[in-house]
Parts: structure tokens; sequence; C-alpha cells
């Protein structure tokens, strides 16, 4: 190995670190170079960037600047508007203050002036005195006496009048004391009366059952209109369905059957007769239970079950739009009250009171007034005669036997006769209801009918074994006739006569 190799060998390292430190440099200075260009340009665009967020900041305080003058201007518009009003009223107020002090001085003015006329008077009316004692030659006192014996011998024939007047006070007295005793009466019993409705609605859980209660092609509406005599109106109000019917009693025993078969969900002409048959059931027993809650709220006990029955269908009934039940609940309290007063038989006055409407209960279904049958019922269940007897003469189609008679009669009238007890209309229009069911009635071969729609329909069931098709057509003809003569009604009434057969057999 030569002694130069070392030498050349760290020459060369000292000669290539050189090159590496200079090439380093020369790398160094680049990129330096390019860093302080990057650093300018972002230098720039931060200037630039600060410049538009000036600019946009000082657009914006320009606009609140506009906003803000534009309020101040409308501020101030209204505030002058304002002063003007102010003003405007204070100018009022003054010229009305004006007018106020004068009217006051034109009052005092008055006032002064009555004053004035007022003494003169009393001048004027000594004067006269003076003048007229001077003249008469009598004190104030002898005129006085003189004038009364002169008046005394005059009016012998008025002082004779006013004693007979004297000697009626006594019967005037009486008369008062009996106002005291039914005015007592009527403040105690005075109350509200509710007049019945003449629809009921029902609330539906969707629209859709409204199909089925329609049925296929209306099947099981007609059939249940037919079972219970009501008119359903199915597309009236969303949600409900509508049951009209002036008879109480069906109406309710239609709301019971039809919310008894939306609940079973089974809607056909069999079910409907199976849940109307249920819902009479139902029916009876609200009658008998409001019978016996009447006969226990007014203290009468020892009426036949059966009496009791017939009372407790008058909770459907109504007359004059006064539900008949609570009115004779309200007659039995203020015959009780009368009685007591009266002293007379509390209790058969209590019970003749009660039950004295007992044959509006059936007189649809059985001829004469409600007052004969009423004794016809009261009699065939072996009521006590004096309750018979005080009820029968209410409405003076029987002579007053006993002083309870009297009181239930004085009952009726201040229960029916108070103001609200009573609507002579609704009484009117359901006895045209009740009429037109009468005259299809009576004509033979008619199974049921039922007057519908206000009024403006009575629709009519016959036997199709007893009339034909062509027997009905002529059964419609004639009720129509025998309505047109017989009532008086506005419009016109339809009369429709339905004919149905039905084969009926059972698979054992």
């Amino acid at each position: 190995m030569s002694p130069l190799t070392p030498i050349v060998a760290i020459v060369g390292a000292l000669i290539g670190g050189a090159v590496g430190y200079y090439l380093r440099y020369i790398v160094a200075a680049g990129k330096k170079g390019s860093m302080e260009l990057e650093i300018k340009q972002m230098m720039l665009e931060a200037k630039e960037k600060a410049k538009k967020i000036e600019e946009e900041g000082e657009q914006k305080i320009e606009d609140k600047r506009k906003v803000y003058e534009e309020e101040v201007k409308e501020k101030q518009e209204f505030i002058k508007k304002s002063e003007s009003r102010i003003l405007d009223r204070e100018e009022f107020l003054d010229k009305r203050q004006q007018d106020l002090d004068k009217e006051v001085e034109q009052i005092k003015k008055k006032i002064e002036e009555v004053h004035t006329v007022k003494a003169r008077v009393d001048e004027l009316k000594a004067g006269v005195e003076s003048e007229i004692e001077r003249i008469a030659q009598l004190s104030k006192e002898d005129a006085k006496e003189e004038l009364i014996s002169r008046i005394e011998e005059e009016s012998t024939e008025d002082i004779a009048v006013r004693l007979q007047k004297l000697d009626r006070v006594g019967e005037e007295k009486l008369e008062r004391k009996a106002q005291d005793i039914l005015t007592t009466a009527i403040h105690r019993l005075g109350n509200a009366v509710t007049t019945d409705v003449l629809t009921t609605s029902i609330a539906l859980p969707n629209e859709d059952i409204k199909g089925k209660i329609i049925g296929k092609e209306g099947r099981n509406i007609r059939a249940f209109e037919r079972a219970t005599g009501v008119d359903v109106l199915i597309d009236d109000t969303p949600g409900l369905i509508t049951l009209s019917c002036f008879d109480p009693v069906r109406r309710q025993i239609a709301r019971v059957a039809l919310e008894n078969l939306i609940i079973d969900g089974r809607i056909q002409p069999a079910k409907i007769e199976e849940q109307v048959q249920k819902a009479t059931d139902d029916i009876n027993r609200i009658i008998k239970e409001k019978a016996e809650q009447a006969a226990y709220e007014v203290g009468v006990v020892n009426l036949d079950t059966r009496a009791l029955m017939v009372l407790g269908r008058l909770h459907f009934r109504t007359s004059y739009g006064q539900n008949v039940l609570q009115h004779s609940i309200e007659m039995a309290h203020i015959a009780g009250l009368l009685a007591e007063e009266l002293k007379a038989d509390v209790q058969v006055a209590k019970a003749g009171a009660l039950v004295h409407d007992i044959g509006k209960a059936v007189d649809h279904d059985v001829q004469g007034t409600h007052v004969e049958i009423g004794r016809r019922i009261l009699q065939k269940f072996g009521v006590d005669e004096k309750i018979i007897q005080a009820m029968e003469a209410h409405h003076e189609e029987y002579p007053y036997q006993t002083p309870e008679s009297i009181i239930v009669q004085v009952a009726d009238s201040i229960s029916g006769g108070r103001p609200g007890a009573r609507r002579d209309s609704v009484e009117n229009y359901l006895k045209r209801l009740k009429d037109l069911e009468n005259i299809a009635n009576s004509f033979d071969g008619v199974e049921k009918s039922y007057a519908i729609s206000a009024g403006r329909e009575v629709r009519i069931f016959v036997h199709p074994e007893k009339v034909s098709d062509l027997e009905a057509r002529n059964l419609a003809r004639s009720i129509a006739v025998r309505i047109e003569q017989e009532l008086k009604y506005p419009g016109e009434i339809k009369v429709a006569v339905i004919r149905e057969n039905r084969a009926v057999e059972y698979a054992r």
C-alpha cells in the first residue's frame, strides 16, 4: 500500500464534505427563497381579505345606519302624530270644560230663581190665609172644624161604602193566606224542567261501521227501522248516527239495540231482531226501577207492582214538553205540602197526585180519555177508592168528592202552569205524529205504522197474507185521503205502504 493513499483518502473526504456542504447550502438557499415568496403571497392574500372584510363591514354598517335612520324617522313621525292627537284632545277637553262651567252657572241661576219663586209663593199663601180668616171672621182651627163637619154630612154615603169595604177585610185576609200557601209550595218545588229532544245521536268507533249498518242494498237498515220504528240518519254528521222518532220509548230501545250491535260487530237481520228484543227487556227493567224510585221518593207505599209498571212508562212520556213522571213526582210533593197546610190526608193526596196521569201510559193503545183509562187501571189493580177519587177530578171530568181531589187539581195547575214548565208547540207536534199513526193503524191488514222524518212521512207495514200488492197501492191512497180530510199540516206527507214476504225454516 502506498504511503500516499491515506492522504489521498483524507483529501478526498475533505473535498467531498466541502462539496456536500456547498450543495446543501445551495438547496437551503433555494428553499428559503421559496418560503419567502409564499409568505409574501400569503401576506398579500391576507391584506386583500382584510380589505374585503373591511369593505363588507362598512357596507353592513351603512345598511344598518339606513335602517336605523328609517326607524328613527318613523318613530319621529309617530310621535308627531301622537302629539297632534294629544293637542287636539286637550283642546276638546278644554272646550268641554268651558261648556260644563257654563252649564253649572246656568243651573245655579235656575236654583236661585226657584228659591225666589218659592219664597214668593209662601208669602202669597200666608197672605191668602190671612185674607180668608178676615173675610170669614173665623180662626184657622174654627174653619177646619167647620169644614170637617160639612164633609161628614155630605159624605155619609161614602162612609157607609167604606164600612162595607172594611167588612170584606176578613175575606181578603183569607184569600191572601191561600195565596201564601200556594206561593210557598211553588217556591219549594220550582224545579228546572229539561225538555226532551226528538233525536238521539250515537258515536261510531269508525266510518267503516256505517257500511255494516246499512247492509247489502240497505237490507240491515230497513230491518232495523222496521223492528224499532225509528228513522235512522246516517250521513248527516261524520262519525255519528242519528235516531229520529217522536216516541221516546222506541227511540231508547233503538239506541240501546244499535249500541249493542256496534259492539258485537255482527249486524244482520236476525241479529237485529235479537238485539231489539234484548233492548226491549232492558227498557222494561228501567221502567220498573223508575216507578219504584218515584214511589219511594214521594213516600207512597203499597201500590200494586203491576200498577207501578204502568206508572214507570211515564218516564218516557212527555206532555207539552214536560216529562210526565217528573211532573207527577213534583205534583205529589206539592200535594203533600198543601194537604199538611189544610189538615187533609197527606198520603191520599200524594198517591192521587202520583198516579193522576197513569192513563197516559197506554192512551195510544186504549180508547178513552187518560182520566177514564187511569180509573180503570187503578180499579183493576185494587187501588184504594180514596186515591181514585183524588185523581179522577184533576181535569174536572168528575165532581170533587173529597178535599184531596181539590188538592190534586190545584197541584196539577201549579206544576203544569208555572213559567217554563211546558211547551205547547212540542205537544201539538207530538199529537200530530200520533194522529198519523192512529189513522194508519185503523185500516184492516196494517201490522204496524211509524211516523218518521218529523211527520213528513208515515211508513206502514202490512200483513202480506191479508193485503196483496194491488191492495197495498189502494191502501196507500186511502190513508193519504183520510189524512187530508182529518189533519191539518204544512206541506205534504208521504205515505209508504210496505208489504214483505219472509219464509223461515230451520235446519236441524
